[in-house]
C-alpha cells in the first residue's frame, strides 16, 4: 500500500489486527522485510505498520534534499493520516534517530519506545578520520580542472576509497540528505524522552558502539538496557528468537513468557 502526502509517496504495510499499534521504523537503508520475523510474532497480539523511507525499498525519493527533521515529519503525517494514537515504536538505528525526535523533540504521544542499536549522537572524530575526510575534500577538488569525460570516474573512484558503506550505496541523488542527517547530534534531546523505553544493543556494535547505548541508558530516565553479548549492529536478527521474548515481556508483562 501507499501512502501520498505532498511529494511524497510511501510504501507501507499493515499486520495484524490486535489493539494497540506498534510503527516499526528500519534503519538506513534497510527495508521492513529484515522485520518480517518479528512481525510475523507480534502480529496475534498487535495491529503493526512498517514502512519504506523515501529512497528505500519501494518508496521513490523526492526531488529534493531531506533532513532528518523532514524523515519525523513524514512519520508525523502518516500517523495523523492514518489516526494512529499512542503506538508503541520499535525503531533500529537511522529509525532511533526519528523515534527521539518523535519523543523527546516533537513530544509525540507514544506509548512505548523500543531502540535497537539506534544511532543519533555525534562523537567527537578520531584524528584519522578527520584526516581521511580533510584528503577526500582537497582530491574532490582537482575534479574541476578534469576534463568531463573523467570527472565522473574520478569521483566514482574517490567514493570507493574514502565513502562510508552507506554513503557509497546511495544513488547520487542522496548524497546531500544522508550528509544532513549524519550531521545532527540527537543526544540533547534524549533527556526529554519520557516514555518508558527498552534499549536493545549488540556488544560488538561497531556502527553505533555500545557505549552509545550506555548513554542513552543514562539520559533517557525510564529506560532499561538490555546488551547482546557477541552481537553486533543488527542484533535483533543475530538473537531474533531473544529479541521477540524480551519485546514480548516488555509489552505484554501480564502474559506468562
Amino acid at each position: 500500500m501507499f501512502y501520498n502526502q505532498d511529494d511524497y509517496s510511501i510504501y507501507y504495510e499493515k499486520h495484524g489486527q490486535g489493539e494497540k499499534v506498534i510503527l516499526i521504523l528500519p534503519g538506513w537503508g534497510d527495508t521492513r522485510k529484515t522485520f518480517t520475523y518479528l512481525i510475523n510474532q507480534l502480529k496475534e497480539d498487535f495491529t503493526i505498520y512498517i514502512i519504506d523511507y523515501p529512497g528505500f525499498g519501494n518508496s521513490p525519493f523526492p526531488n529534493h534534499d531531506l533532513t532528518i527533521y523532514d524523515y519525523a515529519n513524514i512519520i508525523r503525517d502518516f500517523l495523523y493520516d492514518k489516526k494512529i494514537t499512542n503506538p508503541i515504536i520499535i525503531a533500529h538505528s537511522f529509525g532511533g534517530r526519528i523515534a527521539t525526535l518523535l519523543s523527546g523533540y516533537y513530544k509525540e504521544q507514544i506509548n512505548k519506545l523500543i531502540l535497537i542499536d539506534t544511532a543519533g549522537i555525534k562523537r567527537r572524530k578520531k584524528l584519522f578520520i578527520w584526516l581521511k575526510e580533510k584528503t577526500y575534500k582537497i582530491l574532490k577538488k582537482f575534479k574541476k580542472i578534469l576534463p568531463e569525460k573523467r570527472k565522473e570516474p574520478y569521483h566514482q573512484k574517490l567514493l570507493q576509497i574514502f565513502g562510508s558503506n552507506d554513503y557509497k550505496t546511495l544513488p547520487e541523488e542522496m548524497y546531500q540528505t544522508f550528509k544532513n542527517v549524519i550531521k545532527e547530534d540527537l543526544k540533547y534531546y534524549l533527556p526529554y524522552i519520557e516514555q518508558d523505553t527498552l534499549i536493545l544493543w549488540g556488544e560488538k556494535d561497531k556502527d553505533t558502539p555500545l557505549k552509545d547505548g550506555r548513554l542513552l541508558r543514562k539520559k533517557i530516565s525510564n529506560s532499561a538496557l538490555i546488551i547482546f553479548p557477541g552481537a553486533t549492529h543488527f542484533s535483533y536478527l543475530e538473537y531474533p528468537l531473544l529479541t521477540y521474548k524480551i519485546i514480548e515481556k516488555f509489552l505484554l508483562p501480564k502474559r506468562d513468557c
